[in-house]
């Protein structure tokens, strides 16, 4: 089964190959890896251009300007090939196994999330691991970094909404959270590692699109969202 990874990323050179090679390390071989850099200045592409070779023909990148990170995030998707997508960013990475784990819990089911467990680090320190579950969606986020989803989900549910600029993986959850269709299936350890401080940890615009998704799908009132965003 070929699975996918996505890397989106913008002047990343500080952190990429870290989460390159947490690609490049993966105990489970048939993995296609796609890049998207928004055309970046600090050198991250020539970083990864150093890695192509390595990959024998799995990866695939390009380098142009775009709209945000969901953009890119839908720009690799429709360049992926897998059966299975992950979409790791450009500040974290994975564990060696992760993978792995996921394809040995993969079901039969067309429509399916497997994520997992998430470690948070603090610079170069871990402040802990976050075990949010699928059940809890409503009041919070599951670990992005740990999920993987079926080709199927993106072609009958769709991409991510771009007019979000932090939340759009919130919404996309929620989206499927609301269905009957899709099976969300949480590996009980650690998949993927999370850098603490970047643009999706502490933002105000983060808070605000979170309010209005929740009442966009009819989990709080307008009071409560007008509430939420101030």
């Amino acid at each position: 089964m070929k699975i996918s990874i996505i890397t989106p990323c913008l002047n990343s050179a500080k952190t990429i190959r870290q989460t390159i090679e947490s690609v490049l390390n993966q105990t489970y071989q048939d993995i296609e890896y796609i890049i998207v850099d928004g055309a970046s200045t600090d050198g991250t592409l020539e970083i990864i251009q150093e890695y192509e070779d390595q990959f024998q023909g799995r990866m695939q990148y390009v380098s142009e300007p775009d709209n945000g990170i969901y953009d890119a995030m839908n720009k690799g998707i429709r360049m992926s090939h897998g059966n299975v997508i992950g979409i790791i960013n450009s500040d974290d990475f994975y564990e060696e196994d992760a993978v792995d784990n996921v394809v040995m819990h993969l079901g039969r089911e067309k429509y399916q999330v497997i994520y997992g467990y998430c470690k948070m680090f603090d610079g170069c320190h871990c402040a802990g691991i976050l075990r949010r579950s699928h059940r809890n969606l409503p009041q919070e986020m599951i670990p992005h970094p740990t999920c993987f989803l079926t080709r199927s989900i993106y072609k009958k549910f769709g991409l991510f909404l771009e007019s979000f600029k932090i939340a759009g993986d919130y919404e996309l959850m929620l989206r499927l959270y609301l269905s009957d269709r899709v099976k969300f299936v949480q590996i009980n350890r650690v998949i993927a590692n999370f850098r603490m401080g970047g643009i999706s940890s502490f933002s105000k615009q983060l808070k605000r699109e979170r309010a209005w998704i929740l009442f966009r799908y009819k989990f709080i009132s307008f009071l409560k969202m007008i509430e939420q965003m101030v």
